[in-house]
């Protein structure tokens, strides 16, 4: 049973028709990255699989139930956890600070109010900002960070929930080469308990982390699978070269 399968999926915005008939598939630790040139329905398919947007047709399950009308909150606490491209970290505060509070946002009312999170979450939040590469900053305001490391430290603090999918909305836009490299080398590690799809306009990098690509055009699915199998598609080399 695949941990997340949308079918059908069509979604209008008054005279638009943004999706038509989409859909996406994705197994138990799978990075699947979505694909397509601009305008190709790539952001609007994410939402409607993060409850961002509701789907004007179409269902959306996750682990084998039905969620297409469930919230984004919902929707988290299934397992979700969702990262658009511009970053939502508090940049007056310190990286720990940030962390912290993602972590805290797992806890129950009670540890909340009787202030005893801090010193028991202390571990996970030293641990995440080392996975990250981040933990020499811990103490820093977060505006302090490159763009790059921004976004790190967002997927950082999306992965503190312990998602069972992440949904990535063109992370590496604004980095420098060396900083799509190690966001590559960060991501390999979570594929032991988190599936990934991401979307990303920067094809090396997609193909160097994903196991199965889905190329959207106008709304539709034009190809999904491999990446070996996605390469070798003249209809993806077509539309690419259309749209250039």
């Amino acid at each position: 049973m695949p941990l997340l399968e949308a079918t059908g999926i069509r979604k209008v915005f008054g005279k638009l028709t943004a999706l038509d008939g989409a859909g996406l598939t994705v197994s138990e630790n799978e990075f699947h990255g979505l694909i397509g040139p601009n305008g190709s329905g790539k952001s609007t398919l994410m939402k409607c699989v993060a409850g961002a947007e509701t789907p004007t047709e179409g269902i959306v399950r996750f682990a084998g139930n039905d969620i297409t009308a469930l919230s984004p909150t919902e929707r988290a606490r299934a397992g979700m956890s969702l990262k658009f491209q511009i970053t939502s970290v508090l940049p007056s505060l310190s990286l720990y600070d940030n962390i912290l509070l993602a972590l805290q946002a797992q806890c129950s009312l009670l540890d909340l109010v009787l202030s005893r999170t801090r010193g028991i979450l202390h571990d996970q939040v030293m641990a995440m900002l080392t996975q990250f590469r981040l933990a020499d900053r811990a103490h820093e305001p977060a505006a302090t960070l490159s763009h790059g490391q921004q976004q790190w430290l967002e997927i950082a603090m999306a992965l503190a929930g312990k998602p069972r999918l992440l949904l990535l909305d063109e992370p590496t836009g604004g980095m420098s080469l060396e900083e799509r490299r190690v966001t590559g080398e960060l991501l390999q590690p979570i594929k032991s308990h988190c599936s990934l799809v991401i979307v990303e306009h920067d094809l090396d990098f997609i193909r160097d982390i994903c196991d199965r690509l889905t190329v959207l055009d106008q709304g539709r699915v034009l190809e999904s699978g491999t990446v070996a199998e996605i390469q070798a598609s003249k209809d993806v080399q077509e539309i690419y070269l259309r749209r250039a």
